[in-house]
């Protein structure tokens, strides 16, 4: 057998003051050109233990290190993180933090220009065209769209002609369209150029289209490393850790299929083969939109926001005007649970701070509660409104999370303050982590504790910057829980994300915008059942939606749930069934 690219051996690690091992005696092999999702729950270690690949552990995030690591026969403990970036590149989970130059070429050029390489005009180039963004050369990084920011990050690593590229959370900050590209250019980074591709991933659906193994991680040490096909069939233990299958997978098992279906296409042909129910051909079915919207109960009378006219604008270095939002109306009501989507750079996060009155529009009028943004400063409106900002590090004030969950009900005099501090750490479930400083915690833990203050604001309107980015499923659906148990305190929730799941799951209206203006207003099932909408809002749906359209449903299901349900429905037996496929219901 040919050595591994990447040996673990009895490695442990423990962050100063933390009171246990992060990770915890990993014996590990990965081998030269493998394609790995490293999965697991928040808090499993995952991050920590891609990060002694590079060697930030434990020359940069210092500690208790014992065993050994070698990457392509280096030694990380005994080689520094310049020598290791040359073999191993790392696209951080943050990785507009990475971008340091201000054009595109400037940033992929920027590592062989500083290790002195004379072919760096060659390497820049090159990884240019690895990734399709030759076009994007001259760009001033300022103006990427999240996706486009992604590759060039992708690129800079790949200038240095590294051995292995190891992506934190591909998908995590993308709309669903750019997380799609990415992991299509490190499939093909993976199969075309011979690289060991490392992810940390939650979503289940990348792991079965693109991984070739998993390693599955739990309370610091790795629990199996096996090839895709294996660790999909132990779905069960995967749903365990936070990994529930892919939505094609769970239906198939649920449904007493055979075989492991690896697309919608293989799903959708395996239950018209096996007629769990009479289902039309795949191939000839043409699914039709759904008339009328589902599951959007009707809104109160009361409307928390109104918003008319609205142009805004941010300022470019040269000074220009960029427009963002563009003669934009819109009315959100009591009781709405409002998924507002959109593509890299459609306004989202601009609308939500408006919308709080953080900033104000440079035309046209807000009322919350009937109260104008332009009248009261954004410290005044935050009884009326609480924006939960997409980087969580910058929630975190003080030096603990029990001290940021308590500050403003504290600061506001609230009766129950302490009483109410205490159900939401034990709702975000971070009562063993509430003297920590929150900036010491993993990417979903602290997910969970910006939730936690923005709760105990108890506002009419809260809204929710990519709540579940970096969650695992588990604290995705603790987010999804803790939203609907205070609906009697928030009324009205709005939520940017492109977690299609949670827009299936959650909501009730979906709001997306493109180019600043609002391109469809609908409940969850019409969206999906709108292929034209999708596209130009860069969404990609749920795969138990597309496997309903491919099956002609009609509206489509939004959850596996409801694909058996409809399953049962069309296998009971009636007395006039004819050899014609009855409508979907």
């Amino acid at each position: 057998m040919s050595a591994p690219i990447i040996a673990a051996e009895a490695l442990s690690f423990r962050y100063p003051g933390a009171p246990t091992d992060t990770l915890r005696n990993v014996d590990l092999r990965i081998e030269r050109g493998d394609f790995v999702a490293v999965v697991g729950g928040n808090g499993s270690g995952k991050t920590t233990l891609c990060k002694t690949f590079n060697g930030l552990v434990p020359h940069y995030w210092s500690g208790e290190f014992a065993g050994r690591v070698t990457v392509d026969g280096q030694d990380t403990f005994t080689s520094s993180v310049a020598e290791l970036s040359q073999t191993v590149g790392y696209v951080y989970q943050d990785f507009q933090n990475q971008l340091v130059r201000p054009t595109v070429r400037d940033e992929v050029s920027f590592g062989p220009v500083n290790f002195g390489r004379p072919d760096h005009a060659e390497r820049t180039a090159e990884a240019l065209e690895m990734v399709g963004i030759e076009h994007l050369a001259e760009k001033f990084v300022w103006q990427l769209s999240g996706g486009q920011s992604h590759l060039v990050a992708l690129a800079s690593v790949l200038a240095l002609r590294p051995e292995v590229i190891v992506v934190d959370e591909p998908v995590a900050e993308l709309d669903p369209a750019a997380a799609e590209e990415v992991y299509r250019r490190l499939t093909a980074l993976n199969r075309d150029h011979g690289l060991t591709v490392i992810t940390i991933e939650h979503h289940a659906e990348f792991i079965a289209a693109h991984a070739r193994s998993v390693l599955l991680m739990s309370d610091g040490s790795p629990v199996w490393h096996l090839p895709t096909d294996q660790a999909l069939a132990r779905a069960d233990e995967l749903s365990r850790h936070g990994i529930p299958a892919p939505q094609i997978v769970d239906a198939a098992a649920r449904l007493g299929l055979p075989q492991v279906p690896q697309s919608v296409a293989d799903a959708a042909a395996m239950l018209s083969e096996h007629r769990r129910a009479p289902y039309p051909d795949p191939a000839t079915t043409t699914a039709t939109t759904a008339t009328a919207p589902r599951d959007r109960p009707a809104t109160g009378e009361r409307s928390v926001v109104v918003a008319e006219g609205i142009r805004h604008a941010h300022r470019g270095v040269r000074g220009e005007l960029r427009p963002v939002l563009d003669d934009l109306d819109l009315q959100l009501h009591a009781g709405d649970r409002v998924a507002l989507i959109g593509g890299n750079g459609a306004g989202k996060t601009t609308l939500m701070k408006l919308l709080a009155g953080i900033a104000v529009p440079r035309a046209g009028e807000i009322l919350l509660e009937g109260i104008s943004t332009r009248s009261r400063s954004a410290r005044r409106l935050a009884d009326q409104a609480c924006y939960l900002d997409q980087r969580p590090e910058r929630m975190f004030l003080k030096d603990s999370v029990r001290a940021d969950v308590a500050l403003f009900p504290r600061g506001r005099g609230v009766d129950d303050a302490e009483q109410l501090v205490d159900r939401i750490l034990r709702r975000v479930r971070l009562e063993q982590l509430s003297d920590r400083d929150g900036r010491t915690l993993s990417g979903g833990q602290q997910r969970r504790a910006t939730l936690g203050i923005g709760l105990a604001m108890r506002p009419s309107l809260l809204l929710l910057d990519e709540p579940t980015a970096s969650l695992d499923v588990a604290s995705r659906d603790d987010v999804i829980t803790m939203l609907d148990e205070l609906s009697d305190d928030i009324a009205c929730s709005v939520v940017a994300t492109h977690d299609m799941h949670l827009v299936a799951e959650w909501a009730t209206r979906v709001i997306a915008l493109e180019h600043g203006r609002v391109l469809a207003d609908m409940a969850p099932a019409e969206l999906f059942a709108s292929p034209e909408i999708m596209r130009r809002a860069r969404l990609v749906p749920p795969q138990v939606v597309e496997l309903g359209l491919a099956l002609g449903m009609e509206p489509p299901p939004l959850s596996v749930a409801e694909l058996l349900d409809a399953c049962a429905d069309r296998t009971e037996p009636t007395a006039d069934r004819t050899e014609e496929a009855p409508a979907w219901r």
